[in-house]
């Protein structure tokens, strides 16, 4: 029989047994209780024994499940106190206080579910999926208490699509994913904001233009400037080719239709990045149709507003850009053209801070992917798996300021002749003990040498390991 298969010092194994599947230990407390815990007498007796099975780490691919002869004691003090038989049952160590399992079981199983499916564990350790939502949702909460992500000064504000639209936070500067907002809702921006410590050093704010994220920012951070992130306003520039592209079908043949669909990706190409088939593609369709020719150019040169210098450049840009549009394809380059109007303060705070969170939309696909391979997960489950996925945080390790080497007698000595308003103190005078003294006398902030380190900052998961760990199945 192993003497030591558990590697569990609190307990001493009496038996084992295995079979193709699993592992039964049968162990025993090393340390029996010496007092009542209710009195805190040690007039104990015991009063017999039960079996009780917990379920512990998996153990060379088998379940493991623990019997633990657990024994009974009386309490004689409690008895003679109350006239009754009072009883009380030894407490076990290392077992988790809510469920039948050993501890380092439970924080087993809420690292791994950071990673895996819920049933996969739960089949590995012999439980219902129930109980592992259960552990991961008693896990999540401990890390929420524990990890505390570094506050952006740079903050994105974007949505995402995980089940339905949700609200990210970003680290725009760091290009991390700092928390998850189960809805977009001002109110639900508001709690964020509001709850966040350091919400005071935050300087720019990037979104896109959702009213809600800008009123909420107001409300709580009206210091923080805020940006409309370019690439939501020229996506808007793609969007009026398409509507564009698609209004000509109706006078096209099947065969022409089937072309223009495959060409769209031409047509959505910056003009900078087209190849030589490209270029004769373009140039086929539009000499075919002015329309795309039209709404081709003007997509071209909204992208070029956002190569102004300034804000005022820009504004003179768009409106000169505006007034080529002809009235064939106004309707369809209409709702750009009104976003840019409302939102004209913002869009055009870029060219004084030009700071984008456009990288979050990328992070869509790559979430839903995950969310089909795990489905049937809540929001809750999802966001957890992204923000605590073990190796995706982004730290940065705070070094001591450079302290120069410790002095010598000789340039002690020399600072105590350098002392100021004592013609009296001499190097011959004052020993290096008193030396020192006075140094730091002189200088209160050289006599403390013992600096307290600062905890590794944490800026959030960061986006480029996240989408590495999504494509190769690691979440």
């Amino acid at each position: 029989m192993p003497t030591n298969v558990l590697n569990l010092p609190a307990y001493a194994v009496t038996a084992f047994q295995e079979n193709d599947h699993d592992c039964h230990v049968s162990a025993e407390a090393t340390a029996p209780p010496m007092i009542c815990p209710h009195c805190r007498s040690d007039s104990i007796v015991g009063f017999g024994r039960r079996e009780q099975m917990v379920r512990d780490l998996p153990m060379h691919g088998k379940r493991v499940g623990l019997y633990i002869d657990t024994r009974r004691y009386k309490c004689m003090r409690c008895s003679q106190s109350q006239d009754k038989t009072v009883t009380f049952y030894e407490t076990l160590p290392e077992i988790d206080e809510k469920r039948l399992m050993t501890r380092r079981l439970t924080a087993w199983m809420g690292k791994q579910a950071i990673k895996r499916t819920f049933s996969s564990i739960a089949e590995e350790v012999g439980c219902t999926e129930f109980t592992v939502r259960a552990v991961f949702s008693d896990y999540v909460n401990e890390l929420e208490k524990t990890i505390r992500f570094e506050v952006p000064l740079w903050m994105g504000i974007d949505e995402i699509h995980l089940i339905k639209p949700r609200c990210v936070i970003a680290n725009i500067a760091e290009n991390t994913i700092v928390d998850l907002l189960h809805n977009r809702n001002k109110e639900t921006v508001v709690r964020y904001l509001h709850h966040l410590e350091g919400k005071d050093r935050i300087q720019y704010v990037a979104m896109d233009m959702w009213q809600p994220y800008r009123e909420a920012c107001h409300a709580v951070i009206p210091d923080a400037k805020v940006i409309i992130d370019k690439f939501h306003v020229v996506k808007m520039a793609n969007e009026a080719m398409e509507r564009v592209r698609k209004s000509l079908r109706e006078r096209l043949t099947l065969k022409q239709k089937r072309g223009l669909m495959h060409d769209r990706r031409v047509l959505l190409k910056r003009e900078r990045d087209l190849t030589d088939q490209d270029s004769r593609l373009l140039s086929g369709w539009i000499k075919s149709y002015d329309e795309l020719g039209v709404a081709y150019r003007l997509k071209e040169d909204f992208f070029g507003i956002y190569d102004a210098d300034s804000p005022d450049e820009a504004q003179g840009r768009f409106l000169e850009w505006k007034s080529r549009i002809t009235p064939e394809i106004e309707p369809a380059f209409h709702d750009l053209v009104r976003a840019w109007e409302y939102w004209t303060p913002w869009i055009l705070e870029y060219f004084n801070h030009p700071i984008t969170n456009a990288y979050t939309d990328s992070l869509n696909k790559l979430f839903r992917v995950m969310n089909r391979l795990g489905r049937g997960y809540s929001f809750e489950a999802l966001r957890a798996k992204i923000l605590f996925a073990e190796g995706a945080h982004k730290c940065a390790n705070v070094r001591p300021k450079f302290k120069g080497k410790t002095k010598g007698r000789d340039d002690a000595l020399e600072e105590i002749l350098e002392w100021e308003g004592d013609d009296e103190l001499s190097a011959g005078h004052i020993g290096l003990a008193g030396s020192s003294s006075l140094a730091s006398a002189k200088n209160p902030a050289k006599a403390s040498s013992t600096e307290v380190p600062e905890s590794p900052k944490n800026f959030g998961v960061d986006i480029s390991t996240l989408t590495h760990m999504i494509e190769n199945g690691e979440l």
